[in-house]
């Protein structure tokens, strides 16, 4: 919305000077100066992913979602999306008014990056999205955008053709009305930050020094792995993803990140247009996946489930099982080296070796965590007042803490050894 109100903005200034030129000179008025503010009109399927991608690009005043080149009916999502019109050829299509600043932004790039973000060889359809209203489209207001156009679209065909596409269906036609889509729709993804984008693109770019098919997949056929599909263009799902669950991610099931189109050589079975998508593999093949951006704990209780499977140290992570006193992995941590001990799951520091000591419980026991990496807890479940601990990263439940019952008057904290792992000092 604020991109709409500084270009009303600049287009207020534009006539007003226009108009105080003219008040001020006798002399014959001078010929029209083309204007560096242009609007086109593009389809490229879906337009809620469409639209923010071309208002993150440098250059773009303004993207508003809307329907153009139908007739007959009064357009509006419901109507176009009626199973009668799915292909109805005078069904108007998804489509996105973008208005930018040629100085900043010229057609030319402008018209590249959508190829590039859509599968144009489609017609009438993009991904399992199919109907009219889904076609590419190109809806032009200048002669120049129309030259543009046709040149742009002759580059593409090229590098389709070279890379085994067919012909591209974009209909070039000249823009005669747009309707504005329903508010819901302006800047949808912001207003539902819990889903994915829809990503259709081809992978077939421009530049040739760009080759995102360049990438092997060897190394995922052994071992488990967790592999998130990232968007080509700007997608807030996959940013979100990153900032709130990924960034912290420090854990030894090695995280990879490919685009749709690098995932040559691996058996999946969950559809790859939707990113972000998470996948977890073993051998190769996937075990488990999610489209769509995953809230912390849903991510880290996948992983859990993915890593450790039906074990005791799944229980104790997640339902706040205790381990058994004196257990196998007690006994292999009660004497290890200097050290620190880290989340199971997500890698992250807990505990250090120097404030551990031995307080015969059959439980290790620590004098304090490392600093910032618990959350404490109530619980007062079995008839007991306690607080609990649990990781600050992934939220597995860790242990208890009590109150001055460590080495002088120190607190004891009490932690299950089976959702642990451990990292010597060098």
């Amino acid at each position: 919305m604020m991109k709409r109100f500084i270009y009303a903005s600049i287009l207020l200034i534009a006539s007003v000077s226009a108009w105080v030129a003219a008040q001020s000179t006798s002399v014959s008025p001078p010929k029209q100066a083309s204007s560096h503010i242009k609007t086109i009109v593009l389809g490229s399927g879906c337009f809620w992913g469409a639209e923010k991608r071309y208002e993150a690009m440098q250059g773009v005043l303004d993207a508003e979602s809307g329907y153009a080149d139908g007739t007959g009916f009064k357009a509006s999502y419901r109507a176009i999306t009626q199973a009668s019109r799915r292909f109805d050829e005078n069904n108007y299509a998804e489509v996105v008014k973008v208005t930018y600043n040629a100085n900043m932004l010229s057609t030319e790039q402008l018209l590249m990056h959508y190829f590039e973000s859509h599968d144009p060889t489609q017609k009438n359809r993009q991904g399992n999205d199919v109907g009219t209203q889904y076609r590419s489209i190109i809806l032009f207001s200048e002669q120049s955008q129309l030259d543009i156009a046709r040149s742009v679209t002759a580059q593409y065909q090229t590098l389709l053709s070279a890379a085994g596409f067919g012909e591209i269906q974009t209909n070039i036609i000249p823009l005669k009305a747009f309707y504005s889509a329903e508010e819901y729709h302006q800047n949808y993804l912001a207003k539902n930050p819990d889903g994915y984008c829809p990503d259709h693109s081809t992978g077939v770019v421009f530049k040739k020094e760009a080759k995102p098919n360049a990438i092997s997949n060897d190394a995922l056929q052994a071992g488990k792995h967790i592999i998130v599909i990232d968007s080509q263009n700007y997608c807030p799902y996959c940013e979100k993803l990153k900032k709130t669950v990924l960034n912290d991610y420090q854990g030894n099931i090695a995280l990879h990140f490919r685009y749709a189109n690098q995932l040559q050589g691996l058996d999946l079975k969950t559809p790859t247009w939707a990113t972000p998508t998470i996948i977890f593999i073993e051998q190769g093949k996937e075990v488990f996946a999610h489209q769509g951006i995953m809230s912390k704990p849903d991510f880290y209780r996948a992983l859990g489930a993915f890593k450790l499977g039906d074990t005791e140290a799944y229980k104790v992570a997640f339902n706040s099982a205790t381990d058994a006193p004196f257990c196998k992995q007690y006994d292999l941590f009660k004497n290890s080296g200097e050290g620190i001990f880290i989340d199971k799951l997500s890698g992250a520091a807990l505990f250090d070796t120097k404030d551990r000591f031995n307080s015969g419980t059959g439980w290790l026991s620590f004098k304090h965590p490392v600093a910032g990496s618990v959350t404490y807890h109530k619980d007062n479940s079995h008839g007991m007042r306690r607080t609990e601990l649990r990781s600050k990263t992934s939220g597995i439940h860790l242990g208890h803490v009590f109150k001055n019952e460590g080495p002088g008057g120190s607190d004891r904290y009490c932690i299950n050894a089976t959702v642990l792992d451990f990292i010597p000092k060098s």
